[in-house]
């Protein structure tokens, strides 16, 4: 009983009553053309003639099956009603390609036209099974010219079947409304469920956000990695000479707060990217944040003597160049940092040429930085990835007794990012 009349049994036949009220329209204008063809028959008491119009009711149903929008309505409803198994999973959007809108015509043509035919059974056996359970009980309605019962079957052994005639009819059409349903619901993953190209579309905008918040979590870390780096060599210093030096205690305190402030500006511009609900999941040309213009106040703020050697106009790099060019050498600088070189200062020499940025930063010996570094920082292989996002290069090594980190950038970034390699 459950199977034909229980919750699931009863939104499939709501379903199926729900898709003959949609291929009525269709229904009424087929009687039209048929009545073109058949002027005598009446196309409400003909079975040929609905027939027909049912036939020809179907094509325009599929033509119609075609719109994009046919696809997202069509799987609102079978989620609601069909009663699909958990785990089922159907397309998302209008249908875009040719695949997905021949697919929900399908659906539309077999919803709309086996849900005509439960409709048009319910519609007719509902009624007259009713009738049928009063005839023992209506001599007027055995009289009638409904039923016109012959005397042979008007009779008291006869009538009393007539209940259990009548339950046998609802029993049956409630069976063939429950298969009916779970011909739709078997169908629905299959007309209904992504296509290739769909799963395809998918894979690209997983791996577009994967980009995004792989862009967002390199900005925060090369960002806030550094201010935290110098902001604690700084208080290390200012604490050591706390009672002997109180101008340097009062420069180091200066920088600190000033590290810590723009820090602050660049994790709101990061996290606001976060925010937009308006954007693409790429981002567009990536997260915003400070490019070589600000270059001056990150080299006097980091907490290491570094001689700068500007060799071109830094003007001329583009705005995307310039950011990743900038968080290159803020990385560089955290590694100094972490790694603990004293032995002198560090230099750095950004080169522009016609076609690239020459970026050469050389530690002092001991700051020796590494590949990944404990905590999640990515260190080197950070680098790598900012270069070769650009269609550049960087490398870094032992040179002249201290270590060397070099990266060059084209000044034209590439239409499709290269894959970085481990340096």
């Amino acid at each position: 009983m459950r199977l034909l009349l229980g919750r699931r049994a009863r939104r499939r036949w709501l379903h199926l009553i729900i898709g003959g009220a949609l291929l009525m329209p269709y229904y009424l204008v087929g009687t039209v053309v048929v009545g073109l063809f058949r002027p005598d028959a009446n196309g409400f008491t003909s079975l040929t003639t609905q027939l027909l119009s049912y036939v020809c009711a179907l094509p325009m149903a599929a033509v119609s099956g075609l719109l994009p929008l046919t696809r997202p309505l069509s799987v609102a409803a079978a989620r609601a009603l069909c009663g699909l198994p958990p785990g089922v999973q159907l397309a998302e959007g209008t249908a875009g390609t040719r695949q997905a809108r021949v697919r929900s015509a399908a659906w539309f043509t077999l919803h709309t036209g086996v849900g005509t035919l439960v409709s048009g059974a319910t519609l007719a056996l509902v009624p007259f099974s009713v009738a049928v359970l009063g005839l023992p009980f209506s001599r007027e309605l055995r009289d009638s010219a409904a039923f016109g019962l012959p005397p042979e079957l008007n009779r008291f052994p006869v009538l009393a079947l007539a209940p259990l005639c009548s339950l046998a009819m609802l029993a049956a059409l409630a069976g063939c409304a429950a298969a009916a349903g779970a011909l739709l619901a078997g169908r629905a993953p299959v007309l209904l469920g992504p296509t290739p190209e769909d799963r395809l579309a998918a894979a690209e905008r997983r791996a577009a956000e994967l980009a995004a918040r792989n862009r967002l979590a390199r900005e925060l870390h090369d960002s806030v990695g550094h201010a935290l780096s110098a902001v604690t060599l700084q208080a290390g210093a200012a604490r050591r000479v706390l009672d002997r030096d109180p101008e340097f205690v009062r420069a180091a305190l200066t920088a600190i707060e000033e590290t810590t402030r723009r820090t602050v500006g660049e994790l709101d511009a990061v996290l606001g990217l976060l925010r937009r609900d308006d954007d693409g999941p790429d981002g567009g040309e990536g997260p915003a944040g400070p490019g070589l213009d600000a270059l001056d106040t990150l080299l006097d703020h980091c907490g290491l003597p570094v001689a700068h050697t500007p060799e071109g106009e830094l003007s001329r790099v583009p705005a995307a160049v310039s950011r990743e060019a900038y968080r290159i050498v803020q990385e560089g600088l955290s590694n100094a940092l972490r790694h603990g070189g004293r032995e002198g200062p560090v230099r750095l020499r950004t080169a522009v040429r016609d076609e690239e940025l020459e970026i050469v930063l050389d530690s002092p010996r001991g700051a020796r930085p590494a590949a990944v570094r404990p905590g999640g920082g990515r260190g080197l292989r950070g680098i790598a990835e900012r270069a070769a996002l650009l269609g550049g290069s960087a490398s870094a090594g032992e040179h002249d007794g201290g270590w060397r980190l070099t990266a060059l950038l084209p000044l034209r970034t590439p239409a499709v990012p290269a894959t970085p390699e481990d340096i």
